[in-house]
């Protein structure tokens, strides 16, 4: 059973919904330990001062603000608690939006809100009014000593909670307009509806699950094999090349006649004729990854990237 990691309360108004916070994430990562590569020795670090080289407790480090090259000013801990956010058990909403209205650039870790003892009709009743109102509560609340800006939305009959970035942390895009220049040259008429056709082409809804973590799962099997004493061949491996201006036009019409190769060969599957499913196999030999079974066949299966694909290091 999942573990809340902190209670409290919506506040709206002069209504009080009393909440458990839970985690909705549970990070899938491949820890390594730091070893001494000619012996396999375990490698800690250790604080040290650079004035002298000794060692330095936890007890005797004060935190310091760089001003200027190795002069700080610095704040100590008591210093700190007093400029703390007061420490309130309210998620307090300020706001109702319009989900579209907020980009996914100021989202940041979502986490999900359930009743508390007692306030399951109150929670039930919130939930189904921001259902119905198809609204998004912009909130405030204090998580580990640190005010954060936060946005409640209802999810399968579930409040979630998503901590939100502020917006002098968002990098606006005009910061990196030189970087840019002065933008790209403007696309031809006949190309930019092939791009179009190619995106309707390879629209479809979006199922989390048949994106997987490749990478992880790979590195995992690495692993494996390296316990089991297996050798493992170190691939070279190329870097795929941009397609070049004049190849664009060229570049999406074989990657559309790929899509529709496809469609076609599914159709001979269902009626039985051999004849278009050569066709398609022609077509989709043209593109490669360009094609869309391709890039389906890639989420779906880890087949595509095999485990000797990954650098071992000696």
């Amino acid at each position: 059973m999942p573990r809340a990691i902190w209670s409290g309360s919506i506040s709206f108004g002069l209504l009080n919904v009393p909440v458990k916070l839970y985690s909705a994430v549970s990070k899938k990562s491949v820890s390594f330990r730091e070893l001494r590569a000619e012996d396999g020795s375990r490698v800690r670090h250790k604080r040290v001062a650079e004035a002298d080289g000794e060692e330095v407790s936890y007890e005797e480090i004060v935190k310091g603000y760089e001003i200027s090259p190795d002069s700080y000013v610095v704040i100590t801990r008591d210093e700190l608690e007093e400029l703390d956010p007061k420490k309130t058990r309210a998620i307090e909403i300020q706001d109702f939006v319009n989900l579209d209205d907020i980009d996914p650039i100021y989202f940041d870790h979502p986490y999900y809100l359930g009743p508390d003892k007692g306030a399951e009709k109150a929670y039930g009743l919130l939930v189904k009014a921001m259902t119905d109102s198809k609204k998004v509560a912009i909130a405030r609340f204090v998580l580990r000593n640190r005010e954060s800006l936060a946005a409640l939305r209802p999810m399968d009959g579930v409040m979630t909670m998503a901590t939100m970035r502020f917006a002098d942390e968002v990098v606006s895009p005009k910061e990196i307009e030189e970087v840019l220049g002065d933008g790209a040259e403007k696309p031809a008429k006949r190309e930019l509806e092939m791009a179009k056709a190619l995106i309707d082409s390879l629209s479809a809804e979006f199922d989390a699950e048949q994106y997987r973590d490749e990478y992880r799962e790979e590195l995992l099997a690495l692993i494996e094999r390296k316990a089991k004493g297996e050798s493992v061949v170190e691939p070279t491996s190329e870097a795929p090349k941009p397609t070049k201006a004049p190849d664009l036009m060229a570049a999406l019409e074989e990657s559309l006649a790929a899509v529709k190769g496809e469609d076609l060969a599914e159709g001979a599957e269902k009626d039985g004729t051999a004849k278009k499913s050569s066709a398609s196999s022609k077509s989709g030999s043209k593109s490669g990854s360009g094609s869309r079974s391709g890039t389906r066949s890639k989420s779906k299966s880890s087949s595509s990237r095999s485990p000797s694909k990954v650098k071992a290091s000696k």
